[in-house]
């Protein structure tokens, strides 16, 4: 469906690229609901499961919140407070550094690790959806998005 239809858009844009920026905005929009959908059975939101799947990644290594921070997607999320939702959750455990007590590290934890395998299950089923655009179109999308923010890293 065109994003004219999905926003039943009746005039022409002014630019292509208006388009383009109503388009990913749309479909950003629309993508984050998609994941806010697939985690809700699992009590997860989007940012919970995007630092698990970081704690996952540095497994077995512990990690400060700054660590996490500097690799979310959403990097307006507040780490530290997603942290501790998870911390209650019994997802993750926090230790003061040996080495420095100024630091928290964050670790995952088992039962944090068998969560993400059952969601991983269901993002597979998701992204399954996706192959709808071969994997070289998938690709020539992703690069196109990263030409776009480089576009605007100079500033």
């Amino acid at each position: 469906m065109s994003i004219e239809k999905a926003i039943l858009q009746t005039k022409k844009f002014k630019t292509p690229y208006q388009r383009m920026v109503v388009n990913l905005l749309y479909t950003s929009s629309w993508m984050n609901l998609k994941q806010i959908q697939l985690l809700r059975p699992y009590q997860l939101s989007v940012s919970q499961y995007n630092v698990l799947r970081i704690l996952r990644g540095a497994h077995p290594n512990p990690v400060s919140t700054s660590y996490i921070a500097e690799r979310m997607i959403d990097r307006g999320s507040n780490a530290s407070r997603i942290v501790d939702r998870l911390l209650r959750k019994g997802l993750v455990i926090k230790e003061t550094s040996q080495l420095d007590r100024r630091t928290v590290n964050i670790l995952i934890t088992e039962e944090g690790l068998n969560l993400l395998k059952k969601v991983d299950t269901e993002q597979d089923r998701f992204e399954e959806k996706l192959h709808s655009l071969t994997e070289e179109k998938a690709n020539l999308l992703s690069d196109l998005l990263d030409q776009l923010r480089a576009c605007f890293q100079e500033e």
